[in-house]
């Protein structure tokens, strides 16, 4: 006749040990990476937390934004460049998944390099960073949302200021890729490494900094990695789908037509932005985020 003790050690090695897992120091089970139990139960989390977030109405919000804000300042750096400004054009062009006619469309939008010079003013200027801050703002208030911290006080508005600046180096730096080494071997490489490493660094970064370095850099680089790759998986949806339905809506619309389809890209950038992020916050056990 066993214990009492025998038989409750009995009972946990027979009941109490989840399959696939293992038993930490503190008696929790904790699920392994490679069983299907801990990915059905990271997947049931992450949709659960993205219903939580409302991504898709943030997502709307980040396309409004970043189309007021991001897209006429690019069209005036690109008018001050001159010549050299057509790598601006190029990279929103590669990004869509372009070429042709839906190539022509998008860098049509561009070309008026003297005339958004002589129309730019100083109060227009600042009026897109006032809106580029308030882009920031909702990036920085999205992520608060996703690990579930308090907002940030009024006095860090630095931090969306220098996320902005970020955010727009960065997009100067992809378009500048292209340019060293032409026709050569090493370009695309080089353009690559710029895009996909640079990417990384900067969504790493930017999580860190508008969370004010609550959360620790080794729990913020697997939703810089998933942003990223679902950012290359949204290129190719582009590739596939945007990119025809931008030459139908150009020829049909006109420039209108382009101007729908670029939000409609840019609501899954946002959309992107946020599910990586999420994917990242998913990963860490609950309780411990």
């Amino acid at each position: 006749m066993r214990s009492d003790g025998e038989q409750g050690d009995g009972e946990q090695g027979h009941g109490g040990q989840d399959h696939g897992g293992r038993q930490d120091r503190g008696g929790r089970h904790e699920r392994e990476w490679t069983t299907r139990a801990y990915w059905l139960d990271y997947a049931r989390r992450l949709w659960e937390h993205g219903r939580h977030v409302e991504i898709m109405q943030r997502s709307l919000a980040f396309a409004a934004l970043f189309f007021v804000t991001l897209i006429p300042l690019l069209v005036v750096i690109a008018a001050a460049e001159g010549t050299r400004g057509n790598g601006i054009a190029q990279w929103v062009t590669d990004a869509l998944g372009l070429s042709g006619a839906g190539a022509q469309a998008v860098k049509s939008l561009f070309v008026a390099r003297g005339q958004t010079l002589s129309t730019t003013t100083g109060v227009s200027l600042a009026a897109l960073a006032v809106f580029g801050i308030s882009l920031m703002a909702s990036v920085q208030a999205a992520y608060e949302r996703i690990w579930s911290l308090p907002r940030g006080p009024w006095h860090t508005t630095w931090r969306q200021t220098v996320g902005l600046a970020g955010l727009i180096g960065y997009i100067l730096l992809a378009a500048s890729s292209g340019i060293p080494g032409q026709h050569t071997a090493l370009q695309p490489a080089l353009r690559v490494v710029a895009t996909v490493v640079g990417g990384v660094a900067l969504f790493w970064w930017l999580q860190w900094l508008l969370l004010g370095s609550r959360i620790p850099w080794s729990r913020l680089l697997p939703g810089a990695v998933a942003t990223v790759v679902a950012l290359s998986g949204l290129r190719l949806f582009s590739r596939f789908v945007l990119a025809p339905l931008l030459v139908m809506n150009a020829v049909s619309y006109g420039t209108v037509g382009t101007v729908l389809i670029v939000q409609s890209f840019l609501i899954g950038v946002g959309y992107t932005l946020y599910a990586g992020c999420l994917a990242g916050q998913a990963l860490v056990p609950p309780g411990e985020s």
